[in-house]
């Protein structure tokens, strides 16, 4: 065997260890995203991937939760008659918050607030709660998904483009 095929095993070892450490961060990132939205803009740009590979990752994970749960929530809303034996405070302060955002804005309003203040999650479940049909739910996600990862994510690329900023975190 010559020299040359010891340097392509190398290249491709290398190669191979580079696809895995990539994707190791992109499914870390993926699951983190699935609970919390701007977990995807801070952890991609810290990982050093693009703006683009960073709106790939955030939505995908957000998308993948807001899908289950909307699906999930209608089938458990449909098929389970849960009888919760504490009594719990109806009108909490949240609940009443909740229902001046939906009476103010609707789906748009939960929509937008989702990657803001809730969870895809919780503004998934919400949604189901008011019994929106469920494509209304999904698309209404993936805009106010698309928008606010193209702030995050180009708001925290330009804080982390300041000489003294990226010294700290990269």
């Amino acid at each position: 065997m010559g020299r040359g095929a010891f340097v392509g095993d190398i290249c491709r070892l290398s190669l191979h260890d580079f696809m895995i450490t990539y994707l190791l961060k992109f499914f870390a990132i993926y699951f983190a995203c699935l609970f919390k939205f701007i977990a995807g803009p801070v952890l991609g740009l810290a990982a050093g991937f693009s703006v683009l590979e960073t709106m790939v990752v955030t939505l995908a994970g957000m998308m993948t939760s807001v899908v289950f749960v909307t699906y999930l929530g209608k089938w458990f809303k449909r098929y389970w008659q849960v009888k919760i034996t504490v009594k719990k405070k109806v009108f909490s302060k949240k609940n009443r918050r909740i229902v001046t955002v939906w009476r103010k804005f609707g789906v748009i309003g939960i929509a937008a607030l989702t990657p803001v203040l809730l969870t895809p999650i919780g503004g998934t479940i919400i949604m189901t709660a008011f019994n929106v049909d469920h494509r209304k739910i999904i698309s209404s996600m993936l805009i106010s998904g698309i928008i606010w990862g193209l702030i995050f994510s180009l708001s925290i690329e330009y804080i982390l483009s300041f000489p003294l900023l990226a010294q700290l975190f990269r």
